[in-house]
């Protein structure tokens, strides 16, 4: 607590200054902010008595009682006197009141006792609970929770007190256990273990605790320590109180056993501040010219309405590009919604373009749409799909999924339960989603084609030119897309008459050849569109075309024409309006994917000099390298790589905050790593490269350290192909650090050495620097300490010898792990304090918490239990601030490893399951097995052993199958347990 206690609403000036009293901890009193003396134990104990009874009277002989029991002092009546005295003097008048032979209080406001805040705050929580919302319910009850400061009533002597003591503390375990089984509610599983295993560490007889403990564990993909808990819970209460757990965690433990399915996600997620059911309508418009397709409209409608009350329908809608798939699944949709009365979502899943829609994004949206809280929506795609299925139960909702890429992207997509459809479209037949039902779309016929360009241009201006508008709908290959673009261009210029607009469709110069077969007829179209745009726009629309990525910014747009950003976002804006270019956002652009593969023909069909093309994106290259070494050098003042980098053309960005830069280069991850990747020619291969070398905080982070390690690779292959010593050298140290920080040690080993040798070959100081380290880190992780400090001995020479003062820090630091391992605790101080002192000397806030990790490690070892923690705490803020997924993990399962060696397993345990849940999915499985070691140390300490065995084994599987040397440590784990 600030000192105060809090209530949940502001107050004036004038009432900041009145009386607040405390009893959810020790007993305090308030006048505004200044503390008020409030005498001896027992007085305060007198105190305490009145508060609690809440403005009733208490009678002498009662307080005496509540003050000594059974056993008063002969003075016993005059003491309480003489403290209710001392307790009005310092009160404000008439609070403490004399009548009817005892005492009272009299509060201006209940309120200002942090108990009956407390109680206000559960009595809003159970309402907003019972009233659907569970998010408002929980803000609430953790408000009211963060009123305890410490062990209620503390230090306050008397027998009153000590059964109040029990009644408060058992009131907030409740109120506990409500707030973590709504957290379960909304799907806040994962979140919670760590907070889970540490009170059951605390209050282990606690058996609602424990159910609550198996129930997050289970919906977290850990079934078998779910199963472990309840076997540590029943060993424990036959030991101590010699009975069998309660039938609540029997029946859970048989649901684990069986794989209820209703165990799997909560069974109705709350809306963030709606007790109603959310109702979508996502459809986008129907056209009002829909024209011909008859059967398939019949088809389809008939295959919907089977849905009804009765099973879940799937049909599939294939067809080439532009062929009228959205266009037909829309109507059909329309028509169908009265048997869908609970809603209807809709969405693009891009699969034609080079970046489909993730399911696992969709499925957020979509429950968004249905009404869950962000709060309460998990982050794996089998967590996601199973919720969305969940909250589909029950209702009746069609699900329109347009322009899929596959049967494996859709089927997480679907709802899965009686009474709803999907009705999916995509370029390819679906013949492995097992019962869907397939149509095949094609063009349409030309009396189709014809009545559709009719109605769109007119009857009478179409009636006097039949002809020519056969050859109208001819030329654009009977594709609804194609015609409906023509026939819209024609009716919005009442000069033209289609004669006119023939003969434009027959130049072939206005057209492309693939306007006769396939997707290709759909880019014909848009000639129409490209055709009408000014020189400047046409460029832009070309140039920008050529990027890859799923969007691209105003900035970086600005480099690709190599305009002024106002003028820049003027072109843009005039392309968003002719519809050739989307705004995805402020200051975002995007392509569809067929209008992109347009672009990129008119630019290898247009562009002169040719040459152009490769300097748009030559510049493009430029613009995110001098960025990002902007980025790197803002975090890593003096660090001399900036300066090892390849010359730029562009200035880049620069940024006024560190925050800001980092929003920049975790926003710009996925465009900038699509132009690494196109970026692998002769010309620009050492830019890239160079780019991802000072990008390496994407990799670094695992954020995005799949799709860097990627990149790495194609240009490592591109820079030997080409049989560039220097370049391929650079790449090799860029991907054998992503390599090392996930975890695949092997790999990352012969990709070092490669870089170390091609380095020295080129005599390119700094990659060899960079070698050496990784090269010591590699050895390090794989335990052969020797080369390990020879790598590392070697790395601080060479980074002194370039005169990389910053450089030298980190290898530092990692000799510091390195003795430390070794049994060299002292010097390992010393060490990790050099770097640190290095760090902080040249203003690096991420490295020097990288230092502070090295240091923490190293002062828990010599037993400066409480330096350490510090130390790595704030470490720990810096990596969450700066986004370090993989350092925020690595840092939590150090905590762990000091809690363990200050004997604090209860607090251990916490830190490692917090571990657990930020290193999921990042970090390899090396670094999992570690962080599962730990946390089954942790859980033994507790007397958790049945969890500490399954996190055991499944430490010593990872360690067994990588083949490294940490297994035999597990097995000494395990050993004493299976000799047992």
């Amino acid at each position: 607590m600030d000192g105060v206690p809090r209530v949940p609403e502001q107050r004036s000036a004038e009432e900041s200054a009145a009386l607040r009293f405390g009893v959810l901890g020790p007993v305090r009193a308030w006048r505004g902010r200044e503390p008020i003396a409030t005498g001896s134990p027992q007085q305060r104990a007198l105190l305490a008595a009145l508060l609690l009874r809440e403005g009733r009277t208490a009678t002498a002989s009662e307080l005496i009682d509540a003050l000594w029991g059974d056993e008063p002092p002969p003075r016993a009546l005059a003491a309480v006197r003489t403290y209710a005295s001392r307790l009005r003097k310092v009160l404000s008048p008439g609070v403490l009141v004399s009548e009817s032979g005892g005492y009272a209080l009299r509060l201006p406001d209940a309120r200002s006792l942090d108990l009956a805040a407390a109680q206000e705050l559960a009595a809003e929580a159970e309402k907003a609970k019972n009233s659907g919302d569970l998010c408002h319910a929980r803000h609430v009850l953790n408000e009211a929770l963060a009123l305890w400061d410490g062990e209620p009533l503390a230090n306050i002597p008397g027998p009153y007190a000590e059964t109040q003591r029990t009644r408060l503390e058992e009131w907030r375990l409740q109120l506990l256990e409500w707030r973590l089984d709504m957290d379960l509610e909304q799907g806040c599983h994962a979140e919670v273990i760590s907070e889970l295993t540490a009170l059951t560490a605390a209050h282990p007889l606690r058996e609602r605790l424990r159910e609550l403990l198996m129930l997050a564990l289970y919906r977290s993909g850990r079934q078998a320590e779910a199963l472990a808990v309840y076997a540590d819970t029943r060993r424990l209460l036959a030991d101590e109180l010699g009975v069998d757990p309660r039938a609540g965690l029997k029946d859970l433990q048989q649901r684990i056993l069986q794989a209820d399915p209703g165990l799997a996600e909560p069974s109705a997620p709350a809306p963030e501040r709606s007790a109603v059911p959310v109702r979508p309508a996502q459809l986008p418009a129907t056209v009002p010219d829909f024209t011909g397709r008859a059967a398939f409209v019949t088809e389809l409608s008939e295959v919907l309405a089977s849905a009804e009350g009765r099973v879940m329908a799937v049909s599939a809608v294939a067809g080439i590009g532009g062929v009228g798939k959205t266009t037909l699944a829309v109507h059909v949709a329309h028509q169908a919604r009265g048997a869908f009365p609970d809603g209807q979502l809709y969405v693009d899943l891009q699969g034609a373009g080079p970046r489909a829609a993730e399911p696992e994004t969709v499925l957020g949206s979509f429950l968004r749409a249905l009404g869950t809280a962000d709060s309460a929506i998990p982050d794996t795609l089998e967590e996601r799909a199973a919720l969305y299925r969940s909250v589909l139960d029950g209702r009746r909702v069609l699900v329109l999924l347009d322009n899929a890429k596959d049967a494996a992207q859709v089927r997480p997509l679907l709802p899965g339960t009686e009474g709803c459809a999907a009705l999916i479209t995509s370029r390819v037949r679906m013949v492995d989603l097992p019962g869907a039902h397939p149509v095949d779309l094609d063009v349409m016929s030309p009396d189709e084609a014809l009545s559709l360009f009719t109605k769109i241009v007119g009857e009478e201006r179409v009636a006097s030119e039949r002809e020519a508008a056969l050859d109208v709908v001819a030329a654009c290959g009977f594709l609804p897309l194609a015609i409906r673009i023509a026939a819209s261009r024609l009716a919005a210029r009442r000069t033209w008459t289609v004669s006119v607009l023939a003969a434009k469709l027959a130049d072939e110069r206005r057209r492309l050849d693939e306007l006769q077969a396939g997707d290709l007829a759909v880019k014909a179209t848009f000639e129409l569109g490209y055709g009408q745009l000014e020189p400047s726009q046409a460029r832009a629309f070309r140039l920008l075309g050529l990027a890859d990525g799923p969007d691209i910014s105003l900035a970086a747009a600005a480099a690709v024409l190599d305009l002024p950003v106002e003028e820049t976002e003027d072109l843009l804006e005039s392309l968003v309006d002719t519809s050739l270019l989307e705004s995805a956002a402020p200051g975002r652009y995007r392509y569809h994917d067929l209008v992109r593969l347009y672009a990129r023909a008119c630019a290898e069909r247009d562009e002169h000099p040719p040459s152009e093309r490769d300097a748009a994106m030559s510049r493009l290259l430029d613009f995110y390298l001098a960025t990002a070494a902007g980025v790197y050098a803002i975090e890593r003042p003096g660090d001399r790589l900036v300066e090892h980098l390849q010359p730029t053309g562009s200035p880049g960005l620069t940024f006024a905050t560190r925050q800001a830069a980092w929003d920049w280069l975790y926003s710009e991850a996925v465009p900038l790593l699509a132009c690494v990747r196109q970026s692998a020619e002769q010309s620009t291969l050492l830019r890239a490269i160079d780019l991802l070398w000072a990008a390496v905080d994407l990799a670094e982070s695992g954020a995005n350290s799949k799709e860097y390690e990627a990149a790495a690779t194609a240009l490592r292959d591109a820079a030997h192909a080409a049989g560039d010593v220097r370049a391929e050298g650079r790449a090799s140290v860029v991907l054998s650090n992503a390599r090392l920080f996930s975890g695949v040690f092997d790999r990352a080993r012969r990709e070092a050495r490669e870089a170390f040798r091609l380095a020295e070959a080129a005599d390119d100081p700094l990659p060899s620097c960079w070698a050496a380290n990784i090269l010591g880190s590699i050895a390090f992780y794989q335990k052969r300490y020797g080369d390990a400090e020879e790598y590392f001995r070697q790395a601080i020479d060479k980074f002194r010898g370039c005169g990389d003062v910053a450089g030298s820090a980190s290898p530092l630091c990692n000799l510091s792990r390195l003795h430390l391992e070794t049994g060299r605790a002292d010097s390992a101080v010393v060490l990790a304090g050099q770097g640190t002192d290095i760090y902080q000397t040249l203003g690096h806030t991420l490295r020097g918490a990288n230092g502070r990790y090295a240091l923490g490690m190293a002062l828990g070892k010599t037993g400066r239990h409480a330096d350490a923690t510090a130390q790595l705490e704030e470490a720990l803020r810096v990596f969450r601030d700066s986004r370090q997924r993989l350092w925020e993990g690595m840092t939590l399962c150090r905590l762990a490893e000091v809690d363990l060696d200050a004997r604090l397993p209860a607090r251990a345990a916490g830190n490692a399951e917090m571990a657990l849940t930020v290193l999921r999915g990042i970090g390899g499985e090396w670094r999992r097995g570690h962080v599962l070691t730990v946390l089954g140390k942790a859980l033994h300490g507790i007397g958790h052993s049945g969890r500490s065995q399954v996190c055991w084994r499944e430490a010593l599987e990872i360690y067994e199958k990588l083949d490294s040397p940490e297994a035999a440590e597990v097995r000494r784990l395990l050993t004493p347990i299976a000799a047992a």
